[in-house]
């Protein structure tokens, strides 16, 4: 039987990455070629064509050129020789590149995001294992139609689930709600279970004006007034429990969707979703009453990955209500 053909594309981050003596910190050093030759007999599963993209660590990595990066694998899944698509990535925004990918690609190839959490010069780097996953998992036929697959440590995840949960742990990237939908295991991946809701956004272009604002004990207005005076086009708020907020911040919540700022809530809480449970004053129900848009169980950093894609198709909120709440909430 023939390999399949997959495209691997490397944009950085500690997979890349050795220790630099002078400094004694990790950075940018091994090549794409240097990588994929530690993935040993590779050769017997999958043909590889090699695309570099970039050379930039996770926190480097911006919503334009996450575009930039969806234009590209746009590019390739179209290509009748390319089976599939493989996506290295600094690991601290690698959830939120793979869910814009997610939204943003409707394709039957499988995409997978890949990293590590451990450098070239460190014991146990775990870059090859993961890559070799990774390549198990998109040259199987059952992973066509799941989306983007975030493949870690023998894990398989769905973008728009999973989260990175610790800054060391090689384990660190789970689907805390829900579990992973499969596993790597002698060379095969074998899916537990599949994704029952999708959501797709089409667009070529982002929404960069579009801000997160964690709530705390005592927060107040400020920092919404700030974004709405800066321009903002959008805000998350990472509300407290099922979705509520300190009474001082309703003022600048009114005030930011007077001015035609989309305002979308989600729960600082690392799982559930948010709800109109509460009457009181910054309650939820008090916030949809104002207009607020609810987020369901997106984290603040995926919920902002969507405005950004969803202001850039529509300015509408009702529109927009319905790109986050369908499936979720009834009116």
């Amino acid at each position: 039987m023939q390999n399949k053909k997959v495209a691997v594309i490397f944009t950085g981050g500690t997979i890349s990455m050795k220790i630099d003596p002078r400094i004694s910190a990790a950075i940018p050093a091994l090549s794409s070629e240097e990588i994929m030759s530690m993935v040993t007999n590779i050769d017997k599963f999958a043909d590889i064509e090699i695309v570099n993209f970039d050379r930039i660590p996770g926190p480097h990595m911006t919503p334009n050129k996450m575009m930039e990066l969806a234009r590209l694998i746009k590019d390739l899944v179209k290509r009748e020789d390319i089976d599939g698509v493989i996506v290295t990535h600094g690991t601290d925004s690698l959830e939120e590149t793979a869910f814009l990918l997610d939204l943003n690609i409707f394709s039957e190839k499988p995409i997978v995001v890949v990293g590590a959490m451990r450098n070239g010069s460190e014991l146990g780097y775990d870059g090859p294992s993961n890559l070799a996953s990774a390549i198990c998992t998109v040259i199987s036929e059952q992973a066509k139609n799941k989306g983007v697959l975030v493949v870690m440590n023998n894990e398989v995840n769905a973008a728009s689930e999973v989260t990175k949960t610790h800054t060391l742990s090689l384990d660190t990237f789970k689907s805390l709600e829900f579990g992973p939908l499969g596993i790597v295991d002698n060379d095969e991946v074998l899916f537990y279970r599949d994704i029952v809701k999708h959501h797709h956004i089409e667009t070529d272009s982002i929404e960069n004006e579009v801000y997160l604002i964690k709530t705390y004990a005592g927060i107040d207005s400020g920092l919404i007034n700030y974004c709405v005076n800066k321009g903002a086009k959008g805000i998350v708020i990472e509300a407290m429990g099922r979705g509520n907020v300190p009474p001082m911040m309703v003022d600048g919540i009114k005030r930011a969707i007077d001015k035609g700022v989309i305002i979308v809530l989600v729960s600082r809480c690392p799982m559930g979703r948010v709800l109109g449970s509460y009457g009181y004053e910054g309650g939820g129900q008090k916030l949809r009453e104002l207009g607020v848009i609810f987020g369901s169980s997106l984290n603040g950093q995926k919920a902002r990955i969507k405005l950004m894609l969803a202001l850039s198709v529509t300015k509408n909120k009702d529109k927009i209500q319905e790109m986050f709440e369908k499936d979720f909430y009834t009116k």
